[in-house]
């Protein structure tokens, strides 16, 4: 994105997808359409959560989100994703999406959410994710 101001909110996590929203990603308004930034949030979050677990998985859940202010068409997206817990099979990933507007220079956040993932094998059933650095949530 751009340089933050060192007293200003910043995007916790890495920074997992930037895209910009074209016309045909909004309604007769010029605002970017809700799903269409939820489904850029669950592919942030669905890398994530692959590279964690080291092969398929599956979003299960997508808790408590809540969006701050409309996102414009041509602002630079950003998906910022965090681990937050991690259990036998299952990853919370909490993800922020921040955007920088065309004409500012100046970052603003626009919403975020947690995602569950479970991993899954070729056979699309639960298995264990490989232990993180040998220490593992509930």
């Amino acid at each position: 994105m751009t340089p933050l101001d060192d007293d200003k909110p910043r995007p916790r996590g890495d920074l997992m997808i930037q895209v910009v929203p074209l016309p045909s990603d909004t309604n007769a308004n010029g605002d970017v359409y809700a799903g269409w930034l939820v489904k850029q949030m669950d592919m942030a979050a669905a890398t994530t959560a692959g590279r964690i677990s080291k092969g398929r998985n599956a979003t299960v859940a997508i808790d408590r989100m809540e969006f701050l202010s409309p996102l414009r068409v041509g602002s630079q997206v950003g998906c910022y994703c965090e681990l937050v817990d991690i259990g036998r099979s299952s990853m919370k990933i909490n993800v922020e999406v921040w955007t920088l507007d065309r004409n500012s220079d100046k970052a603003r956040k626009v919403t975020e959410a947690l995602f569950v993932f479970v991993a899954i094998d070729d056979n699309g059933r639960i298995r264990e994710v490989p232990d993180q650095q040998g220490s593992r949530g509930a």
